[in-house]
Order: structure tokens, then C-alpha cells, then sequence
């Protein structure tokens, strides 16, 4: 299974993590799924090399070899007692007949989500600055979007020539994730800096207080325009989900890059 970022991925299913796991590994290139019925596990893993098994590392596998056990079934097969004796605990010879008692725990995604640009020269407020905020502003939306999360307050950082920093953080109305509402927010916090003669080296903008993007209550909007650009904005995510982020986006932020 080859995404449109060209990444190699490969994706094992099965009852437990070590099955999941081995059969990941199982998986050519360019990637793929592999998924191991409950009821199959035993005679899928038997004919494996020892070494494939998920948690048995190259010692391991090397002891087990001097010992004539090749494969997965032969490990199987052995005494967890004998399986003791040789690699000092009886944890391989479980995963071998599909045993794996270890429990699936989801992995949280951060409560914060933090995009950053560096000048190449010291940079005045202006043009320049505003585009490089705006690029922030586009990043950070997709990269919320694409986790389903909502950010509750943002937080903008500059950095000055000389290594000087302001710092100001600001709450969103109702949480978002969508171009609009994080763009005006960021612009409220550039605006508030009170630049005058100060020179910019980076920005940082940070969204905070994520949430979960469907506990966002939805509410019925009279706003055309705005709902308008929510449809335009999916239909670019897409485009960008096919053909890479920078295919597509706001025209101020191509030229700066151009």
C-alpha cells in the first residue's frame, strides 16, 4: 500500500501484538495489509523462521538455531520449561502459540500542535511577515485536521534579531481547526505585538488545548460566506491529500515562497 507520499506502508492485523506485529513484517514491498484470522494464528506462525517471530532478537534466535529450532511450530512445540533453561525465560515460547496477554493501549496525540519559520534575513512587519504567518496559519490547519483535533487558544511567538522574544497567547471563540478561524486569531496576536522598528527572525504558532475535533459542538451557521469556505477548504484538503501539501494554497504564501 503505497500512499501519495510515496511512503512504504506496511500493516499487520491480528489478535494480539505480536501476531500484528510478525505479520507486519511479513509484508513486501511496496507495503500492504496482512491480517491473521483468530482461528489461524497456530498454523500461520508454525512454518516461520524463529527469527521472524516478533520480540526474538538476534541472540535469541541464534541460541535457538544451535538447538535445531528453526521455526516457530518447533518453538511451539518445545516445553516452556526447555525454552526457560535456554533464553532465561518462558515470554518466547507463549508469543510462539499466539499467546500475548499485553493489552492494545491507543497512543494519545499531543495536546499541543507547534509549526515555526526562520527568516533568511531580518525582517521587518510587513509583507513578507504577514505571508510567513499566513503559511503558519495554512500548516497548522492541515496538520489539526488531519490528527481531528481542535485547538482551543493559540499561541504566537516571535523572535528578534539579537535573540530578543514576545510571547502572547489568545482563545479561540469556539475550537477550531479551519484556516479561517485560526487566521484571525494569529493576525489579532501580530497585531497586538505593537511592531515598530523591530527586526523578526522566526515565528512560532502553536495551537493548544486540543481537543478531539468531533467534541466541537456544531452549530447552524447563517453565515454563507463562511460555510462557502469550510466546503472549499475540504475540497483543497484533498487536493493536497493526492498531490502533496504544497500543491494548492493561498496565493500571498506562493509567491513568498517563489
Amino acid at each position: 500500500m503505497r500512499p501519495s507520499h510515496g511512503v512504504d506502508v506496511r500493516v499487520g492485523i491480528g489478535p494480539s501484538i505480536t501476531v500484528a506485529a510478525t505479520a507486519s513484517a511479513q509484508v513486501s514491498k511496496p507495503g500492504g495489509v496482512l491480517a491473521v484470522d483468530p482461528g489461524e494464528v497456530s498454523a500461520w506462525l508454525a512454518p516461520l523462521p524463529v527469527d521472524a517471530l516478533h520480540g526474538i532478537g538476534p541472540r535469541q534466535a541464534e541460541t535457538l538455531t544451535d538447538y535445531g529450532i528453526h521455526s516457530v511450530g518447533l518453538l511451539a512445540a518445545i516445553p516452556p520449561a526447555t525454552v526457560q533453561r535456554l533464553l532465561g525465560g518462558r515470554t518466547a515460547a507463549d508469543r510462539a502459540r499466539g499467546i500475548d496477554p499485553r493489552p492494545v493501549i491507543p497512543r494519545t496525540l499531543s495536546a499541543t500542535a507547534t509549526v515555526r519559520w526562520r527568516f533568511a534575513q531580518h525582517t521587518p512587519d510587513g509583507a513578507d511577515a504577514r505571508a510567513a504567518l499566513l503559511g503558519l496559519v495554512v500548516h497548522l490547519g492541515l496538520l489539526l485536521r488531519g490528527r481531528d483535533q481542535a485547538a482551543r487558544a493559540l499561541t504566537l511567538t516571535l523572535t528578534f534579531a539579537g535573540d530578543g522574544r514576545w510571547e502572547k497567547s489568545r482563545r479561540l471563540a469556539v475550537p477550531s481547526g479551519h484556516d479561517d478561524d485560526l487566521r484571525l486569531i494569529a493576525y489579532q496576536l501580530m497585531d497586538a505585538a505593537g511592531l515598530q522598528r523591530g527586526r523578526l527572525t522566526a515565528l512560532a504558532l502553536k495551537g493548544e488545548d486540543l481537543i478531539d475535533a468531533d467534541r466541537v459542538a456544531q452549530q447552524i451557521s447563517l453565515d454563507g460566506t463562511r460555510e462557502s469556505r469550510l466546503i472549499a477548504e475540504a475540497a483543497i484538503d484533498r487536493v493536497r491529500d493526492k498531490f502533496g501539501p504544497r500543491i494548492i494554497g493561498p496565493a500571498t504564501v506562493f509567491r513568498r515562497a517563489s
